[in-house]
């Protein structure tokens, strides 16, 4: 049986440590503006056209329902209405777009 030896490579030093932490900085630099600030940006929007939402707005939920907004509760819901004398409680937050927006009324 013939083994071979193993030879550690020669240290680096700090400059080779400090140069694999500088790249993984910049990736991680990368990831934050192509990923995660996006999608921070994106809830942004949802949350304030969930909080914009009032009587009259016609909606699609995440389900792809489409109904006007009957009511506005204070507890997270809204009343939908989805048919002619059909509403339906949802939850605030499943709202995925708003099609027609109402006037405030002045």
């Amino acid at each position: 049986m013939i083994v071979t030896p193993a030879y550690a490579q020669a240290a680096g030093g700090a400059g080779a440590a400090f140069s694999q932490f500088g790249f993984l900085f910049i990736i991680f630099g990368i990831m934050y503006f192509l990923l995660i600030r996006p999608q921070q940006k994106k809830i942004k929007e949802h949350q304030a056209m969930i909080e914009a939402l009032r009587r009259g707005d016609q909606i699609v939920t995440q389900g792809g329902v489409i109904g006007k907004v009957a009511k506005v509760k204070d507890d997270g819901e809204l009343e939908v209405e989805i048919a002619d004398g059909v509403k339906v409680r949802i939850v605030r937050s499943t709202v995925a777009q708003v099609l027609n927006k109402t006037e405030p009324a002045s």
